[in-house]
């Protein structure tokens, strides 16, 4: 596979996950997919990161989402209880 290629393939792949993070955090159903409300929240957190408590902002932000992470995951592995 080319370099360009790579890149390329590379990128699709970031996109689909950020996507996925989209459908995650349910602000598609939340904005009624409304991209024009999505991408001016995105712009309000691209805003609070590039201002003065930027650094802040992002501490919390990886701590609620790796809390959320953890908590999905710890979901999807305890053992289910059965009705019998």
């Amino acid at each position: 596979m080319r370099e360009w290629q790579v890149k390329r393939h590379e990128r699709t792949r970031q996109l689909i996950e950020l996507g996925g993070l989209v459908a995650k955090a349910d602000l598609v159903e939340l904005t009624d997919d409304d991209r024009a409300a999505l991408y001016g929240a995105f712009l309000t957190v691209a805003a609070k990161l590039s201002g003065p408590d930027g650094a802040q902002a992002l501490v919390l932000f990886r701590r609620k989402g790796k809390r959320a992470f953890e908590a999905e995951q710890q979901r999807d592995i305890s053992p289910q209880s059965q009705p019998y």
